[in-house]
């Protein structure tokens, strides 16, 4: 079996509009919220702050945890494990360098979203938004204990809603 993909995203919401990125992802052109893998050391909410930073240029604050979501692609078999935050927008669009493999960066509302799912990185990207506009968050205690996150993915993935 393939290693479990763990990943850290945030969904970033302004006037009914949500801040997405399209970038280059093994080949192909795919559109998905920031984030980030998670470095040694380093905490699953610095990796999203980071990642939103790198990815779009934002600087964003962590409110609160949206959920943990599992992804098995059907024809691979490759899971991926994905902890989505919520955040408030602090600064947009600072002056600097994008990662090299973000295309465009977006607001996008959920009907545009929805119209362009055939793109989306994974079904995770809409189920995200769509629990973030229902009012889902979970208990920002749901992962105490399990840190560092990259040696206790078992216990992660039992918290995680299947998509």
């Amino acid at each position: 079996m393939l290693p479990t993909d763990l990943t850290v995203t945030v969904v970033v919401e302004q006037r009914d509009r949500f801040l997405i990125v399209k970038k280059r992802s093994s080949g192909a052109i795919v559109v998905t919220q920031p984030g980030s893998h998670i470095k040694t050391g380093e905490a699953p909410e610095q990796a999203v702050v980071r990642g939103a930073l790198l990815e779009t240029g934002c600087q964003v604050s962590v409110s609160g945890l949206l959920g943990v979501y599992l992804y098995i692609h059907p024809q691979t078999r490759q899971q991926y494990l994905r902890i989505v935050y919520t955040a408030d927008l602090v600064k947009e669009a600072i002056s600097r360098q994008l990662d090299e493999v973000i295309l465009d960066v977006h607001w996008y509302t959920l009907a545009d979203i929805r119209r362009r799912s055939r793109d989306l990185r994974s079904p995770i990207v809409l189920r995200c938004i769509e629990d973030f506009v229902a009012g889902k968050r979970e208990p920002n205690e749901l992962l105490a204990g399990m840190m560092p996150i990259q040696q206790n993915v078992a216990a992660v993935m039992a918290n995680a809603c299947l998509v």
